[in-house]
């Protein structure tokens, strides 16, 4: 079953149990996975990574102007969206991915990030986010 049908289903789920928030926001989901389908690109991943980190940038922003109940509802979206995304990589697993990309790349200082970081975001797959990969590249390179 793909994400986009696990979350047409979700959303049929949520409807019956009048869940109306949570039926909206899947609907939401949904769209956005079928325009991407649509497009051909097939990257469901990707677009629950981009659609995810919207929303915790929107529910920032939000919370800065002091707009708290607009922020809880772009965080409530983020948190569902999470739940379609693959199992994150534990701060362990992400050094080690990041020391073996490393030694691949043969990368010694901070200047050669982007040779480290194009062999080792394929084999994040989605598990990471980006600024955290970044971050711990820099950290590996950096000392």
């Amino acid at each position: 079953m793909t994400v986009l049908e696990q979350v047409q289903s979700d959303v049929r789920t949520a409807m019956k149990a009048r869940e109306r928030e949570r039926a909206a926001a899947l609907r939401l989901v949904v769209d956005v996975l079928q325009q991407d389908a649509k497009l051909g690109k097939g990257d469901e991943v990707a677009v629950l990574q981009r659609e995810r980190k919207k929303r915790v940038e929107a529910a920032e922003a939000y919370e800065g102007a002091g707009r708290a109940e607009q922020a809880a509802a772009e965080r409530f979206e983020a948190e569902l969206i999470e739940g379609y995304l693959p199992q994150q990589l534990s701060d362990q697993e992400l050094g080690e991915l990041v020391e073996a990309a490393i030694a691949e790349s043969g990368a010694t200082e901070i200047k050669q990030m982007g040779q480290v970081m194009s062999a080792l975001m394929p084999k994040v797959g989605g598990r990471a986010d980006g600024k955290r990969v970044s971050a711990a590249v820099r950290e590996k390179l950096g000392s």
